[in-house]
């Protein structure tokens, strides 16, 4: 369980992020909407503490996050590019990732198994760099790498942009799949409404860094969050 308390980013002066309260349940699939600079992303920066709070706290299972390292052993994350080793082969920064998650080579070979209708034979193999991939093949590695370690909580800044068509699909249900089998929580951010309105349970929109809705998904879901942004 995710638990966020009077959680806010202050920048020269403006609160960036104004969060009184908010729990995430251990299995939920969460999405989180807004437009350019409502604050997306610095959320989840600081429930990876990746960023200092000016106030308030984040705790995972009941322990605070902030200057500990014991919780990532089991929370998987892909914000972006800089997340990558981008002078490795795609084999080198799995094996380099699998042995930090203390997974063995039989794990790995396993995970690529996983991973090979998502990867559609664009990855592998190639012994290309990283960073020579486009951004769409650099993004499943990423994603890719965040599920390495198998993780409880996942958290996925944009996963769906860069990616073709074919791939937004196999990822929606490698993703649906994810959260049915292992009960994974899932913390995700779209600017596209049909995405994650089809892989998350409960949409939070942020506006100015201020939870205006937070909400539910049955049929009508997109039809309200479409209605909000028309404004």
């Amino acid at each position: 369980m995710i638990e966020v308390i009077g959680l806010q980013k202050i920048y020269n002066g403006v609160a960036v992020l104004n969060i009184p309260s908010m729990v995430i349940p251990q299995g939920e699939s969460f999405g989180l909407v807004g437009n350019n600079g409502a604050g997306k992303t610095t959320f989840f920066r600081l429930i990876l503490d990746l960023i200092e709070a000016s106030l308030g706290e984040v705790k995972i299972n009941g322990e605070k996050i902030a200057r500990r390292d014991d919780w990532k052993a089991f929370v998987g994350s892909f914000l972006d590019e800089s997340f990558l080793i981008d002078f490795l082969t795609p084999e080198e920064f799995f094996s380099f990732t699998a042995k930090v998650y203390g997974r063995s080579e039989g794990d790995l070979a396993a995970f690529y198994e996983t991973m090979r209708e998502f990867f559609n034979d664009e990855i592998l193999g190639g012994k290309k760099l990283i960073r020579d991939f486009s951004k769409g093949n650099q993004k499943k590695v990423g994603i890719a790498a965040a599920l390495i370690g198998d993780p409880h909580i996942l958290v996925l800044d944009e996963p769906f942009t860069a990616l073709d068509p074919s791939s937004q699909i196999r990822l929606k249900r490698m993703l649906n799949e994810l959260q049915a089998s292992k009960n994974m929580t899932m913390l995700i951010s779209s600017h596209d409404l049909s995405h994650v309105t089809e892989v998350c349970k409960r949409i939070v929109v942020l506006n100015k860094g201020v939870a205006v809705k937070d909400i539910f998904t049955d049929q009508d879901t997109l039809k309200e969050l479409e209605e909000y942004f028309a404004v």
